[in-house]
Parts: structure tokens; sequence; C-alpha cells
């Protein structure tokens, strides 16, 4: 830390706390003591008041900073225009259904909303002490349908049969 006798920031108190809570964690301070480091840590005024909270505790190594590789993005492509293993009119979505696991997913995904809505209807309608119009049905009800379709239709889409769309003769999609 720089000397003893200038004036700390706020940022400067709140890597104090934060060093003092790794500490606590680490076992190394009771609750108590962690307590009263941390509010004269808020409370000091100068780097030297900051340093005697601190100066009977090891130094805390700092894992290094990974900053994760920015995740590839789409790029947009006009119907008909995508190279293989491209959805052409679906977008990415359209590949949902293209594995169990999508399925799966997709299914998670409606019946989570389903209850959520449902939940809501049903709290909606006893609040009032009357049954209100069922709008769920027009949440819930496409969206199955169409995940219905795509279970049970084998969720043929753009790029998911490519063996047979390669075939001399054939026109993908």
């Amino acid at each position: 830390m720089p000397e003893s006798h200038l004036r700390a920031a706020d940022a400067d108190r709140a890597a104090v706390a934060e060093v003092l809570g790794t500490h606590m964690s680490a076992g190394r301070l009771t609750v108590a003591e962690f307590d009263d480091r941390l509010s004269r840590a808020y409370a000091a005024r100068t780097y030297g008041e900051l340093d005697q909270l601190t100066a009977d505790l090891p130094a805390v190594e700092q894992p290094p900073v990974v900053r994760p590789e920015p995740a590839p993005t789409a790029q947009p492509v006009a119907a008909g225009c995508g190279g293989p293993g491209t959805a052409h009119w679906a977008g990415d979505w359209g590949h949902w259904g293209s594995t169990a696991n999508g399925l799966r997913a997709a299914w998670a995904s409606w019946l989570t909303t389903a209850v959520i809505v449902v939940g809501i209807w049903v709290l909606t309608s006893l609040g009032t002490g009357d049954w209100i119009y069922p709008w769920p049905v027009w949440v819930i009800g496409p969206w199955g349908v169409v995940l219905l379709a795509q279970t049970l239709g084998g969720a043929r889409g753009p790029g998911r049969d490519r063996q047979r769309d390669r075939r001399p003769g054939r026109l993908p999609g």
C-alpha cells in the first residue's frame, strides 16, 4: 500500500474488507474479529489504519484472472443460402428437436412455462373468487402442439439427415 499517512479511498476500504472476508472464510478470523475489523476498515481514513487491520494476517494469493474466449456468434444467412449444417429457414432453434437431449430441454422449458402460467391463472382466479378465462391455453397450447409434432415426426428439418441429403440428384431442404 502507499504511504501510511495518505488518505484511503472507498475502493481501498472495500479491498481490505474483501481480504478480511477471505481470512474469515479460511478460519483465521472469528466472526466477532471479522465484524470488529470490518467496522474499523470502513471507518479508516488512512492507509496506515487499513494496514493495521491485516498486519497479522498472511498475504492472500489472488488466483490469476482468466478471461473466457468470446463465444462464436451465428452469422445471419439468407433463406436457402446457407452451407451444410446451417438452418436455412428455421434459425438455430430449428435444431432443438434434432437430438433426444434437445427434445428433453424443449419439453422441460415448455413444462416449466406451463406450470408458471397455469399457477398464475389459478391464483388470479382464486384471488377474484371467480374462474376467469383460461388464457394459459394460448401460451402453452400452440407451443405444445409444435413440440408434439416435432417429437412424433422425428423433428425433420434442414440438415437433419445430411447423409440422405448428400445423395446425387437430391436437392437439400
